[in-house]
């Protein structure tokens, strides 16, 4: 996870690793890989998928429409294979029946028919980790997943990407403010100032360095 000040340089980060920025210096390496300048499409389809602070479904779409949306390498969006009906049939089907399992593990297949606009705040937030999931991603980037919901649902949401790591063994790099629900879930912890990582480790040694009480903390 990382924590830091309003303009540390957290959401910056993610957005170099996941491309949308190009960096000033330095490389980003993922899976052995330099994947530095890619554009968001191809670094999205290598797996590392950036989710938003605020959720940006298709809100007249369903739950189950908004997943499959997400879902890669569509055979009928291929002029060439668009013509062989089995090929897309056969996908199509497979995409809804990982959907469905998808809305299970994240308690939203009772609303699998519902516009997406009928979804309280912390459904959206679900919603949009179903659709990294759909995507194939084997890292997944999330700005303040917590932000914007009250307490129970940040700790649900919380819930559901800790039992999505320990099933799927995905890993997530989060930006979270809300230090006091996020702590009790995450790993690992990145502290930044002034665009600097200026410590890691557990939630707790991060915390006790003198140089995040003073940076961050404003002690």
């Amino acid at each position: 996870m990382l924590i830091g000040p309003n303009g540390s340089g957290k959401t910056t980060l993610i957005n170099v690793i996941a491309g949308f920025y190009k960096p000033d210096e330095g490389s980003v390496l993922f899976e052995g890989r330099d994947i530095t300048g890619w554009p968001p499409n191809k670094i999205y389809d290598a797996g590392l998928v950036r989710t938003f602070q605020i959720p940006s479904p298709f809100v007249k779409l369903s739950v189950l429409e908004n997943l499959l949306t997400a879902s890669p390498r569509n055979p009928g969006e291929s002029i060439l294979k668009a013509p062989v009906r089995r090929l897309w049939v056969r996908k199509e089907r497979e995409d809804v029946e990982r959907a469905f399992k998808v809305m299970e593990l994240l308690e939203l297949d009772h609303l699998w028919d519902q516009p997406a606009n009928t979804l309280s705040g912390g459904q959206l937030k679900l919603l949009e980790v179903g659709r990294a999931l759909m995507s194939g991603a084997k890292l997944i980037l999330m700005d303040e997943p917590a932000s914007g919901i009250n307490p129970a649902l940040a700790h649900k949401v919380f819930s559901h990407i800790v039992d999505i790591k320990s099933k799927l063994g995905l890993t997530f790099l989060i930006v979270e403010h809300r230090l006091e629900i996020a702590l009790r879930y995450v790993d690992y912890v990145y502290a930044m100032s002034q665009g600097k990582v200026i410590s890691h480790g557990s939630g707790e040694e991060v915390l006790k360095d003198p140089k995040v009480i003073e940076g961050y903390l404003g002690g």
